[in-house]
């Protein structure tokens, strides 16, 4: 594989391209390697492994592995399993882990995402780039290889996500979920099993080429079957998992989308009144109405940059109880910091089967303001119209954490510049639904060359 390759497929997050032409066994080999010679490097001598339902995972696992172990460090291979079983697998054994995943990416894409010992970020400025100028030097090899160990963890996987949760609370209630052929297939159906839930399941057989629809729940289209079957049999919610199973969005008992920063309120409300004047870690994109709830409850919140590895680092520096993103990831302290999906679906069913009323019910005294949504536009010069629409905007009061936030008293408003495309991203909340519109295409408007 090219230099260049390796170049194009580390990205800020994590690692991911189009296999065959960007990504491939013999890049992934290099790169298990540099991982592995990462992990020695902090005392590691085993590193954890596993892999979605992609076709060619198990292929480029197995380079990937192959490399890692010629470094002589040991793998535990946990197979098939969702992102976030990869970071319970970390914390278990406090060891650096990699997941084979391209998340919501259609087919013919696949990737890994990394993380330190007890899933510690590995991101941008917290190693990755370490690992890529490692991956590009070319491997070293070790006098004596490693192994690799098959592991079967999800039972334990189970255990540890239903501890969250007093699951004699759990009423019987009617679930859809749709697994967009993803990894939500295998750990949803394994939390739900033993519980007193009925449900329907769309699209739950593994099958990484997606043959139903995307699987990327934050595209309001994918979210058509999971809404048309809450109708159909009367749910009282509905779920839908992304390709990795590491992110969820939920639908309540109308079929009505919940936004995930609303989820993030939901949850929120109940990590506090467990854990009063805890902290509470959001992105500067969720809505203003998630640091109103943490306050009610007495509460504090911290804002940081989109991306798990921003999130990680905050709720490790700041020992926060939770942490949401809009984008439908959920981090919770004692899941070693990390996100996971299944136990946030466990922490909102919970408080559902406590509630006296529907989801729709639970979730309206929290959901206080309208929003734009994520609007990507294609600009020359991201950078020059970010300052453009400061300039225009500067009564207000604005912060640079991540792109341009701007607060304009009853509606704001952040600004971000897409990390590989000549794109912006614009977010926009209002406490008046009806003018929406109008302020989104004000701030457009100055996206303008």
């Amino acid at each position: 594989m090219a230099v260049a390759d390796l170049d194009a497929i580390f990205k800020a997050y994590d690692i991911r391209g189009i296999v065959g032409s960007e990504i491939d066994a013999e890049a992934c080999f290099a790169i298990g390697a540099a991982f592995g010679a990462h992990g020695r490097d902090q005392g590691a001598t085993r590193i954890v492994v596993g892999r979605d339902m992609r076709p060619d995972g198990e292929d480029l696992q197995a380079a990937f592995c192959g490399g890692a172990t010629a470094t002589g460090v040991d793998v535990v291979d946990i197979g098939l399993c969702a992102t976030e079983m990869v970071y319970f697998a970390s914390g278990l054994f406090d060891v650096p882990g990699a997941m084979f995943t391209a998340s919501h990416n259609p087919v013919g894409y696949n990737g890994i995402k990394l993380c330190g010992p007890a899933a510690s970020p590995i991101g941008t400025g917290t190693g990755l780039e370490h690992i890529k100028a490692r991956a590009l030097a070319g491997p070293r090899r070790a006098d004596v290889a490693g192994t690799v160990a098959r592991r079967d963890l999800l039972d334990r996987y189970v255990e540890h996500v239903l501890s969250f949760v007093d699951v004699d609370a759990l009423q019987p209630l009617r679930l859809a979920v749709d697994t967009a052929n993803g990894m939500g297939g295998l750990v949803a159906a394994a939390v739900f099993e033993s519980l007193p839930l009925r449900v329907d399941y769309l699209h739950s057989e593994l099958d990484g080429t997606f043959p139903n629809h995307p699987a990327d729940p934050l595209k309001p289209e994918n979210l058509r079957d999971v809404q048309a079957r809450v109708t159909a049999v009367q749910a009282d919610a509905g779920l839908a998992f992304d390709g990795d199973a590491d992110r969820v969005f939920a639908v309540d008992e109308t079929a009505r989308p919940l936004s995930g920063s609303l989820t993030a309120s939901i949850i929120a409300a109940v990590m506090l009144r467990r854990e009063p004047a805890a902290t509470v870690v959001r992105n500067v994109i969720c809505s203003r109405a998630l640091d109103e709830v943490v306050a009610e409850l007495g509460g504090r919140t911290v804002t940081t940059r989109v991306g798990h590895s921003f999130m990680k680092q905050a709720m490790a520096s700041t020992s926060a109880l939770f942490g949401g993103e809009h984008s439908g990831h959920y981090y919770f302290r004692d899941n070693y910091g990390a996100d996971s999906a299944m136990i946030a679906v466990m922490v909102m069913l919970e408080a559902l089967s406590r509630h006296d009323g529907n989801l729709s019910d639970l979730a309206a005294p929290l959901d206080r303001y309208a929003a734009s949504g994520e609007i990507n536009t294609e600009v020359p010069d991201p950078r020059g119209a970010i300052e453009a629409v400061a300039a225009a905007f500067a009564e207000c009061e604005q912060d640079r954490l991540d792109g341009l936030s701007v607060d304009c008293g009853d509606w704001w408003f952040n600004v971000r510049p897409s990390n590989t495309e000549p794109l912006l991203r614009l977010n926009l909340e209002s406490g008046d639904p009806a003018n929406i519109e109008a302020r989104v295409a004000e701030v457009l408007a100055l996206f303008a060359p």
